[in-house]
């Protein structure tokens, strides 16, 4: 494991940082500075989506920036939470921020919490540490500042990072809400992709990992989410949500097709 703070790690050489913009329509300007890692973090939520149809086709998830690049950007695919965040960090890193991984414990429905490594997420280090995180499906669009408990509104939703004794935990409310529900804790110690190996197979095989029991795909839009799981299809724009039924393996590559860009 690798402890310690952030870090501005060298890429590959082979890291074609123009493909990667393309790949997420970014023509903004790229100082490493919260602006541009603001419109970074919203272009890659509307560009890759969140999705985990490689485990169900057999397709074994490789973490290093190489097998990444060559999925995500030539292959124009999504992934979950180790593959878009851990690419997502390569791609800042050579815009010249410091980003390190974190190891993020997952709230569970009984008030507890996942294993470590169960969610990888980021802190950025501008003038002070930021969370970014393009790989937690229906979460927070823009980063979050980790240090001053602030509660910031996004998409009606509300979202704050709070300490916990040695734990930092992102909460959020939902609108005419004041519960203020966890998401998930992690500490300050960055690592690296190794880290995530065990719980990167264990959400690939074991038939308790949500992931391998349904198929779902979904991406941020300019107005709302869309999404496909094996029998749904929900579209959620300002807060109105429409849906009608996935009627079979044609209807279901189409929307994949047509929404995503997918073709599997």
């Amino acid at each position: 494991m690798c402890g310690g703070k952030a870090t501005n790690a060298i890429l590959p050489l082979d890291m074609d940082v123009s493909a990667y913009l393309d790949r997420i329509d970014y023509r903004g300007p790229l100082n490493p500075d919260l602006a541009t890692l603001t419109a970074l973090h919203v272009a890659h939520l509307r560009s890759v989506p969140f999705e985990n149809l490689s485990i169900h086709a057999g397709e074994p998830i490789v973490l290093n920036d190489e097998a990444l690049f060559d999925k995500i950007v030539r292959r124009r695919r999504g992934g979950f939470c180790y593959e878009l965040n851990g690419l997502f960090s390569a791609l800042l890193r050579s815009l010249g921020f410091k980003v390190g991984m974190l190891s993020a414990q997952v709230a569970k429905n009984d008030g507890g919490f996942s294993a470590d490594f169960d969610h990888m997420a980021l802190v950025v280090n501008l003038e002070q540490e930021w969370l970014a995180d393009v790989g937690f499906g229906d979460s927070f669009i823009e980063p979050l500042p980790i240090d001053t408990n602030q509660s910031q509104i996004q998409a009606k939703r509300t979202f704050r990072i709070d300490r916990d004794g040695d734990y930092l935990v992102m909460l959020r409310t939902e609108p005419g809400s004041d519960v203020w529900e966890p998401q998930y804790r992690f500490t300050r110690r960055t690592y690296q992709y190794a880290d995530y190996d065990d719980q990167c197979r264990y959400h690939q095989t074991s038939p308790e990992s949500h992931f391998t029991q349904n198929r779902i795909c979904s991406m941020v839009t300019e107005r709302g989410r869309i999404s496909v799981s094996d029998t749904r299809f929900i579209v959620s724009e300002e807060g109105l949500r429409r849906e009608r039924a996935v009627t079979g393996q044609q209807d279901y590559q189409q929307l994949l097709r047509e929404h995503f860009g997918i073709v599997m």
